[in-house]
């Protein structure tokens, strides 16, 4: 399995090397050279090199640690909407996430810390060498606004995850800096909510083809509305998600069509993690979101399979149900027969890629995007908000928009809800939010949220005041000299 070399998030200053690359037309912004390194010493002099820069952020998005199985682990195994998948001897590490019972030690809780780091390095150098770059004002504003969206995203997913981590926001220069205590939650909070700010008065509503995938003003104030929610910010969840639902996003009409690779970036996309198969460039082709997650045997591995409690949950009827899990014996919509041979039960069709795209020598689904913001959790978060401040009726709009697109002109399923019931509400957009969402990384950290892990996931072992977070690597502990703590349980 390919999977990048791991370097250690104390020591980050590695120069951008084969990650930088160039752009001209649309995805051409993902093409990364893979020879022609440039020494980071004759680096950031002119306006392409940060074009470089930034584009290598992108890049690393679509890494092993950043979407394959060491995201998987940390996001999705421990909800009760995924199986490990595959056959029961293969990865058998996954048990550990999916059971709570790893330790600090185990591999993958430092390749997901890795590959955060590795962003945020990437973030840092263009944030610390861009300003001082001789190029188009309002193009160094845009670079850095972007580079702030990423970090701020990369923030994001370790606090979830880690709870208090190193707050680094600069490339290590001097001996003293390389190694720094965990800040407060609420202060990587802060950081967080500070970027993103600073990035959605910056970023254009829009691009051309040329650069599609591109961070925006609307995924900046989406990602910000998220993060005000993992804090109960409700007001200005609100606030935030009414400003996004001005600005011309709209729910796709087709569910199932809306993750199939020709309606990626579409109106309903806040933000993807951009892939593209690349015949000319195989290096630049490499990311194995989809194929990790593809039917085994066939078009993937068979990891992070749909669980039969997530299959139960939908309502009847829902065509979401048949769009978010491809079944055994089922035959697409792109006509692609699942063999009744296959190990698992069920597979994620969301990351599913039709089988006659497989190129030799390139990794399965290669071209699948990933998508890290929709429109419709917009409207969920708006109903959620909405809710808990006491606006009943602009929270059944949000939320009956999201239905009404799900069952698509068919009035005799899905119908709206009526209830004005406040706690009613609440667990209604929470099961929303789980059909809607599901298999989109999103249903661990949700349940942790609301404060129903224990109920939830308490059958497989998770524990309140311990799983709410996954424990500090040990290594980054070790290498720290012991300035960075575990936390409690572990």
């Amino acid at each position: 399995m390919k999977k990048n070399i791991n370097i250690q998030s104390c020591v980050i200053a590695a120069a951008l090397g084969a990650m930088l690359f160039t752009a001209s037309c649309k995805k051409e912004f993902l093409n990364v050279p893979p020879q022609g390194q440039q020494p980071s010493a004759t680096f950031w002099q002119n306006q392409d090199d940060a074009l470089k820069g930034v584009n290598a952020i992108y890049a690393n998005l679509r890494s092993w640690n950043n979407v394959a199985f060491n995201a998987i682990a940390i996001e999705s195994t421990g909800s009760d909407e995924a199986d490990k998948g595959s056959t029961p001897t293969d990865a058998t590490f996954f048990n550990l996430y999916d059971q709570f019972t790893v330790t600090a030690t185990h591999g993958t809780l430092q390749d997901f810390w890795t590959g955060q780091y590795q962003n945020i390095n990437l973030c840092n150098q263009v944030l610390d060498n861009v300003p001082n770059i001789n190029m188009d004002a309002s193009l160094k504003a845009r670079y850095l606004a972007e580079a702030k969206f990423i970090r701020a995203y990369s923030y994001f997913r370790l606090v979830r995850a880690y709870g208090r981590v190193p707050l680094r926001l600069t490339v290590p220069k001097e001996n003293t800096e390389f190694n720094i205590p965990q800040a407060e939650k609420a202060a990587v909070y802060a950081q967080i909510e500070k970027d993103l700010t600073e990035a959605a008065a910056v970023l254009p509503q829009s691009y051309g083809s040329a650069d599609l995938g591109r961070a925006t003003k609307g995924a900046a104030l989406g990602m910000k509305a998220k993060v005000a929610m993992y804090q109960n910010k409700w007001a200005d969840v609100l606030a935030l998600t009414n400003q996004v639902m001005g600005l011309g996003y709209d729910l796709f009409p087709d569910f199932e069509k809306g993750f199939r690779t020709q309606n990626e970036n579409n109106i309903e996309s806040l933000f993807e993690v951009q892939a593209e198969l690349l015949q000319s460039n195989p290096d630049a082709s490499n990311s194995q979101y989809s194929q990790v997650q593809g039917v085994a045997g066939v078009m993937g591995w068979g990891f992070n399979t749909p669980s039969e409690a997530l299959a139960n949950a939908f309502e009847p009827g829902d065509p979401r149900r048949d769009a978010t899990i491809l079944f055994k014996g089922e035959t697409t919509p792109q006509g692609d027969l699942v063999p009744t041979t296959v190990p698992n039960e069920r597979y994620n069709q969301k990351s599913y890629v039709p089988f006659a795209t497989r190129v030799s020598g390139f990794n399965e689904g290669a071209q699948q995007n990933f998508r890290v913001l929709r429109f419709a959790d917009i409207l969920l978060m708006n109903a959620e908000a909405a809710n808990e401040q006491g606006n009943t009726s602009q929270a059944l709009t949000s939320l009956n928009r999201v239905r009404a697109r799900a069952r698509g002109g068919n009035n005799n399923i899905l119908p709206d809800v009526t209830t004005t019931d406040k706690d009613a509400l609440r667990q209604a957009i929470w099961k929303e939010r789980q059909v809607e969402l599901a298999m989109e990384n999103d249903r661990y950290f949700d349940v942790i949220r609301q404060g129903r892990a224990a109920t939830v996931f308490g059958p497989k072992g998770w524990k309140a005041n311990k799983n709410e977070v996954w424990p500090i690597p040990q290594n980054e502990i070790e290498l720290s000299g012991n300035l960075l703590k575990q936390n409690p349980g572990y």
